[in-house]
C-alpha cells in the first residue's frame, strides 16, 4: 500500500497568528429561494465561504469547503444554512464559519398606470456567520429608486435634476422575513419606485409623481429607517443610500444602523 500522503495544511504555521477568516470565493451555485407569490424562486448564486484557523496550523483544507456545498441541498434557509455551516465547521474543525450567497432576485411588475408586466431583478444577498453553535443571519437587498433634488426643484423656473439613488438594505430578524418585504420598504422610501417597462402614460405618471414627491438622501435614508424601524419581525438594520446625481461628478450618501429593538 502507498504511504499515506503528507497534510501540510497542519504543519507549524512559520508566523503564528491566527485568522479571522480563510477560504474560497466565487463558487457559483444553482440555487432555490423563497418567493411570496410564488412559493419558491430558481435562481444563481455566487457564493463565499470561509472559517477561522489557529495560529497554529500553517492552513486550511480549501477541498472540504467545495465538498460540503456539494452535499448541501439547493434551497436556501435560516435551516439548511446553518445545517450548511455546522458541516463546514466539522469538516475543518473550526470554532467558526462563514457564508455568503449574493444572487439575483426577480419579482414582476406591473406598470402604474398602463398594468404591463415586466420582471424587474434586485441583487440580494445572504450571510451567514456560526460560531459556538448559533447562526447569525443577516438577509440584504440593493433597491434602485428615483429622486428628485428638492433644493433644484425649489430654486428652478423650469424642472430639476433628478437621479436613480441605490437603497442598501441589511436586516436581522426574528422568525422569517420576506425579501419583498424589504424591497417594498426601499421603493416607498424614494421619489418614485425605479420600472423596467413603461409606457408612455406610465412614463407621464412616474415623472409627475416624482416630482410632487422630491427627495433628499437624507430623506430616503431616513424614511427607509422608519420603514426597517417599525417592521414587526426585524431587530437590526443598516441602510446605505447612494445617490448618483446627474450634474455632479460624485455621489451624494447617507446611512443609518439601528438595533434598538433585540429579537
Amino acid at each position: 500500500m502507498a504511504a499515506p500522503m503528507e497534510d501540510v495544511q497542519k504543519h507549524p504555521a512559520p508566523v503564528q497568528l491566527p485568522i479571522d477568516r480563510v477560504g474560497v470565493k466565487d463558487l457559483h451555485l444553482p440555487l432555490v429561494v423563497r418567493d411570496r407569490q410564488s412559493g419558491t424562486q430558481h435562481t444563481v448564486a455566487r457564493v463565499d465561504l470561509a472559517v477561522d484557523l489557529p495560529a497554529a496550523f500553517k492552513g486550511t483544507h480549501m477541498s472540504r469547503f467545495v465538498e460540503a456545498l456539494e452535499n448541501w441541498e439547493e434551497e436556501l434557509s435560516r435551516a439548511s444554512l446553518e445545517k450548511l455551516l455546522s458541516d463546514i465547521s466539522v469538516r475543518l474543525e473550526a470554532r467558526r464559519a462563514y457564508a455568503r450567497f449574493d444572487f439575483p432576485y426577480f419579482l414582476r411588475q406591473s406598470s402604474p398606470k398602463s398594468g404591463a408586466k415586466c420582471l424587474m431583478g434586485y441583487p440580494c444577498s445572504v450571510i451567514g456567520a456560526w460560531e459556538n453553535g448559533r447562526l447569525d443571519f443577516t438577509l440584504g437587498v440593493d433597491v434602485p429608486v428615483m429622486t428628485v433634488c428638492p433644493c433644484s426643484k425649489a430654486i428652478s423656473d423650469e424642472g430639476a435634476h433628478s437621479q436613480r439613488t441605490s437603497v442598501r438594505i441589511n436586516a436581522k430578524f426574528k422568525g422569517f422575513l420576506w425579501l419583498e418585504d424589504l424591497i417594498e420598504i426601499a421603493e416607498r422610501s424614494g421619489s418614485s419606485p425605479v420600472y423596467t417597462l413603461l409606457k408612455r402614460e406610465d412614463e407621464k405618471f412616474v415623472t409627475e409623481a416624482a416630482f410632487a414627491n422630491p427627495a433628499f438622501v437624507e430623506d430616503v435614508v431616513r424614511a427607509a429607517a422608519k420603514g426597517l424601524s417599525e417592521h414587526p419581525r426585524i431587530t437590526w438594520y443598516k441602510v446605505e443610500v447612494e445617490s448618483h446625481e446627474s450634474i455632479h461628478g460624485h455621489s451624494a450618501q447617507a446611512s443609518i444602523e439601528s438595533s434598538a429593538k433585540q429579537g
